[in-house]
């Protein structure tokens, strides 16, 4: 069973800190801001999926170390990430850095900064696995005052594609289902929002 906790770092939570859920999918990266004194350089690159909570983790970070978070960093001026990065060395604060793909593959013109970020640490939050999928969705739901009991979750996980997308694209659906039909998520509920998404028993056997 995945945790819903305020992070390992023992950090009071803020906003909905509380309820991020760590799993296999994300705890290697957890863990590495967690031993921030380690890294060999005062900068780390994390990146992950849209919508798998690097840019929360990323906040978070910043906010219990003192350090800087620059999200969507591929997309900022090669200039000022090349300033933060030796600013990180010389005050000895951490810099995470957030993108969904790793340095190697950004569009970098600077070559210092290319060199610089090559040289960083890089972690990954993965795809979710079915214990974080089922937090997620649950967690959504309650976020909109909708609840579906355990066994209701457990049948529709396995049925959706694995991203956090789709975790996104199947809570829209049983919301709009639940509205629809003015009644609790039930089993019927939960058919008729994964025929919605275009999942039925016919193709869930396909895949």
């Amino acid at each position: 069973m995945t945790d819903q906790i305020a992070l390992p770092f023992a950090w009071p939570a803020d906003e909905d800190e509380r309820d991020f859920i760590i799993s296999d999918s994300n705890s290697t990266a957890v863990r590495h801001l967690e031993h921030w004194s380690l890294w060999p350089v005062m900068a780390t690159v994390l990146t992950g999926p849209r919508k798998s909570g690097r840019s929360l983790l990323g906040r978070i970070f910043a906010a219990k170390t003192g350090g800087r978070f620059v999200d969507n960093a591929d997309t900022q001026d090669e200039e000022r990430l090349f300033h933060a990065w030796n600013a990180a060395q010389a005050d000895h604060k951490p810099l995470l850095l957030t993108a969904e793909l790793p340095p190697a593959r950004w569009k970098i013109r600077l070559p210092d900064l290319r060199s610089r970020l090559l040289a960083s640490p890089h972690v990954a939050i993965e795809e979710p696995d079915f214990p974080l999928m089922m937090g997620l969705v649950e967690k959504l739901l309650h976020a909109r005052g909708l609840v579906a009991k355990p066994d209701v979750v457990r049948y529709v996980v396995p049925r959706i594609e694995r991203s956090y997308i789709g975790i996104g694209r199947i809570v829209d659906a049983l919301d709009e289902a639940a509205l629809a039909r003015r009644r609790p998520i039930t089993m019927s509920v939960a058919r008729e929002a994964l025929a919605t998404i275009g999942v039925t028993e016919d193709t869930y056997r396909l895949l």
